[in-house]
């Protein structure tokens, strides 16, 4: 056989098998965070369809997506950083992630795959709000008041700390949840809000025909 066919077969078998132990930290990484970030696995040497693992499914990407803006400047230059910590990333819906990439080096030194973790930092900026919120005090007001629903920032507000006390963000609750939180919603009068079922809709990632479906 050929030198440069062996050479070939020997760097593909490699690849595979620095992908499938990826794959298998992703797995660990995916279970341990969830429901909070998202792990993905890349495969550098087909950046047209780099995607093929991916964990806690944040971004709605499916198995076969391309490569990143990172993953194509890995491919152009193994002198790229191997690993960049904790930098600002967002879905398209908006949500703040803060990210982090790993490459993996064949024993030639050229990228073969990298290791992406995508953390929603939306939950843990509402906890953090929340506390703030729950530690601060005025003990010079004494009022009795009747609390008035508020506008669409006041429904996120109530999806969130509906979905912080149940450990998951509000993408991720579930089907009874949801009717959970819509029902309560409605209850509490949030329903008479301008818009309240699209609001609903986009925070919760349904559709208004769901929202509506669930209140009826």
């Amino acid at each position: 056989m050929p030198k440069n066919e062996t050479d070939a077969q020997s760097k593909s078998k490699e690849r595979e098998l620095l992908i499938q132990q990826v794959k298998q930290i992703a797995k660990g990484l995916g279970e341990t965070f969830a429901p909070f970030c998202e792990v993905v696995v890349h495969d550098l040497t087909d950046p047209e369809h780099s995607v093929v693992d991916i964990h806690n499914n944040l971004s709605q990407r499916s198995v076969g997506a391309p490569a990143t803006e990172v993953g194509i400047a890995r491919i152009s230059d193994p002198a790229y950083p191997q690993v960049i910590a904790n930098y600002s990333n967002s879905l398209s819906d908006g949500r703040q992630l803060k990210s982090t990439s790993i490459g993996i080096k064949g024993s030639d030194g050229e990228y073969v795959a990298a290791l992406c973790l995508n953390l929603d930092l939306s939950l843990f900026q509402n906890l953090q709000a929340m506390l703030g919120r729950f530690a601060s005090v005025d003990t010079g007001i004494v009022a009795s008041e009747t609390i008035q629903t508020g506008g669409a920032d006041t429904i996120r507000l109530k999806i969130d700390e509906f979905a912080a006390v149940r450990g998951t963000t509000p993408r991720s609750l579930s089907v009874d949840d949801r009717r959970a939180i819509i029902q309560e919603l409605k209850s509490g009068g949030f329903l008479e809000i301008r818009r309240a079922p699209e609001i609903i809709a986009s925070h919760i990632g349904i559709s208004r025909a769901t929202v509506y479906a669930s209140f009826k």
